[in-house]
């Protein structure tokens, strides 16, 4: 069971270099086809009132928060923010035990995640966003690859934090 439960460890590991990539990989290849294929603010209905794909641009943060403001060094004051958030994730996640697998896998998922947002920000000062989730006259916020795998992660670090997986055996 041990050697099992070390090699599943040893696996993981390789995922948490892989999965990021991964997810950065996935999130560019989607914006480049929007970018090549959906002119900026068109819209393509995939499920008729309730999800299309709309090419827009965030040149804010998350939720578009600061995306109508416009203030000197707006996109490198954001990218360096970014930047520094990225790292200090990835020492994090460096610093956590092998058996906390859900952090590490969420960590993983949110790194690729905020990388793939990051690329954006430095090579165009703003990040494609393109599914627009809605039901009637609501809209949710457009979002993009890397957005979903940083939602999944934080889900994933909230399961753990609350010891989701964890079992404790009660004895009298």
């Amino acid at each position: 069971m041990a050697d099992r439960s070390a090699g599943l460890v040893h696996r993981l590991g390789r995922l948490e270099i892989w999965l990021p990539l991964a997810v950065v990989v996935l999130d560019q290849l989607t914006k480049l086809i929007v970018r090549r294929r959906l002119p900026l603010h068109d819209n393509v209905t995939v499920i008729p009132g309730f999800l299309d794909f709309t090419h827009v641009r965030n040149t804010g943060a998350a939720f578009g928060v600061l995306n109508s403001v416009d203030f000197p060094y707006k996109t490198a004051l954001l990218a360096l923010i970014s930047t520094a958030a990225l790292i200090g994730v990835a020492i994090y996640s460096a610093g956590l035990a092998r058996q906390q697998l859900l952090a590490r896998f969420g960590l993983a998922l949110i790194i690729g995640g905020a990388g793939g947002n990051l690329i954006d920000r430095l090579i165009d000062g703003s990040v494609v966003d393109f599914v627009d989730a809605y039901w009637g006259a609501y809209h949710f916020w457009a979002f993009n690859v890397a957005d979903s795998a940083i939602t999944v992660g934080v889900t994933l670090m909230i399961l753990d934090m609350i010891g989701a997986g964890k079992h404790a055996s009660k004895t009298v």
